[in-house]
């Protein structure tokens, strides 16, 4: 018998499915601090664990071209490194 994966990408089959095509626009979108964003990923890019796709969160600050994002995990509050590509004006 094959033993059950119980992997980061478990379930996730629609939620990673790549969209048809990466734009620039999606590339150099620009948030201000303190705005509420959707953390939506997109899986043609580096991306946090799929448990966060769907949170809403606040950006904190600008770190290079990543934002530092704060997303409510239950009752604990984290702090994720996101790329513009995966991150929705909400």
């Amino acid at each position: 018998m094959v033993q059950k994966s119980y992997g980061k990408m478990r379930q996730s089959r629609k939620k990673l499915r790549k969209p048809a095509r990466l734009t620039i626009n999606q590339k150099l979108k620009t948030f201000n601090i303190g705005d509420k964003v959707h953390v939506i990923i997109n899986s043609s890019g580096k991306f946090q664990h799929p448990r966060f796709h769907g949170k809403t969160g606040t950006v904190l600050k600008k770190s290079g071209r990543v934002y530092v994002v704060e997303v409510r995990d239950g009752s604990l509050k984290k702090k994720l490194n996101l790329e513009p590509m995966h991150l929705k004006k909400g």
